[in-house]
């Protein structure tokens, strides 16, 4: 990277993710922008500026990466759940200065960073500021010297990192608006920034889109599943598709409407519309394969979710229930990426049967591995 003159050599980038999201009502950091998850979108901004970097949780949180990776994670060593513990853990950890940034920062731009960190020389913490007041404390460079006043604070029951800026340098690095450093704290912030998104250009997922099959035996229930985990994905943003695989013929168009006589005149293929539908039926020489279905039609979603193609499909989750009956397992050990059952089976990414919600942030956070096929 080429940094203005006078940038300093700030080795860590800290990502700051133990926050309960109680006023999303739903875990932001697996919020979905333009394909990719907050928590990984964020962590690989810290990449590309920094050679080592940090995720600092809460004291009893754990997290998903994933394929990705951070070189160390870390928990607060305050139990408060604040960004300010977060980012004292970090110069504990450290003793060097770092660059912390909120995992909820809808999209954090590069040429910010590096002014802040340009204004950091000379000082123990540099801080973005508009109209002469301190704005985004979690885009900011703080040194060694402010753990001793971050760890008063805390051990004095508050919380707010403004209330150790008196005790330190700092300095305040002026930036026009608050657009570049706006956080995701409600359903509505990320609805907004997904427009944002969309309106500056950016493409809503990648062209081919990340897909994965429900499998197990007969009457499992993944029809059931599927229902569970659409509307979680849903809530994280992502567009979804399904795909369900007949291993018959079946028929989907009327006998005797106007569209199914198309087809009986002789049409390879023709489509049903209306204002809120279109169905678009096509004659097969041969069956497709799910990734040319997921390719073909589905190009500009997140995610397809196939039910069945348990043996075709790249990427599984298994489905296994006892409660219907089965004893063992349909894909062999290694085969599913998760397995989804009553029963007390080894696995290492195991959910219950009613856990939609975590199989969904199990898959949002896969998505590239899942782009793969």
């Amino acid at each position: 990277m080429t940094e203005p003159p006078g940038t300093p050599q700030i080795d860590v980038g800290v990502l700051v993710a133990g926050g309960s999201s109680r006023r999303a009502g739903i875990d932001k950091r697996f919020l979905v922008i333009e394909g990719r998850t907050l928590l990984l979108r964020n962590l690989a901004f810290l990449r590309e500026l920094f050679p080592r970097v940090a995720i600092v949780l809460g004291h009893d949180q754990d997290i998903d990466l994933g394929d990705a990776r951070a070189d160390v994670i870390l928990h607060d060593a305050w139990p408060t759940g604040s960004p300010l513990a977060g980012i004292a853990t970090a110069l504990r950890h450290f003793h060097e200065p770092v660059f912390a940034l909120a995992v909820d920062i809808a999209r954090p731009d590069r040429e910010s960073a590096l002014r802040v960190l340009a204004a950091f020389p000379g000082h123990d913490a540099a801080l973005p500021a508009i109209g002469g007041q301190f704005h985004q404390p979690l885009f900011a460079a703080y040194g060694p010297a402010c753990l001793v006043p971050m760890a008063a604070v805390l051990d004095a029951g508050r919380h707010r990192i403004v209330h150790i800026l008196p005790a330190v340098r700092t300095v305040e690095v002026p930036f026009p608006d608050e657009a570049r450093f706006r956080n995701i704290n409600t359903m509505d912030d990320f609805r907004e920034a997904q427009r944002e998104a969309r309106a500056q250009g950016a493409p809503a997922a990648a062209a081919q889109p990340a897909l994965v099959a429900v499998v197990g035996k007969s009457d499992a229930g993944k029809t059931t599943l599927i229902e569970k985990l659409v509307p979680e994905l849903v809530r994280l943003g992502l567009r979804v598709g399904t795909v369900k695989h007949d291993a018959h013929s079946f028929e989907i168009d009327h006998p005797g409407k106007d569209s199914w006589r198309h087809g009986r005149a002789g049409a390879s293929a023709y489509a049903i519309a209306s204002p809120e539908r279109l169905a678009f039926i096509t004659r097969l020489d041969e069956e497709l394969e799910l990734t040319a279905i997921a390719r073909r039609f589905f190009a500009g979603f997140d995610l397809v979710v196939a039910e069945g193609y348990k043996r075709s499909a790249p990427h599984r989750v298994e489905l296994f229930r006892a409660g219907a009956g089965h004893t063992e397992p349909l894909c062999a050990p290694g085969e599913a990426l998760a397995l989804v059952t009553d029963a007390e089976l080894e696995h290492e990414h195991r959910f219950g049967l009613e856990d939609g919600a975590g199989l969904a942030r199990f898959l949002a956070v896969r998505l590239d591995a899942l782009r793969e096929y």
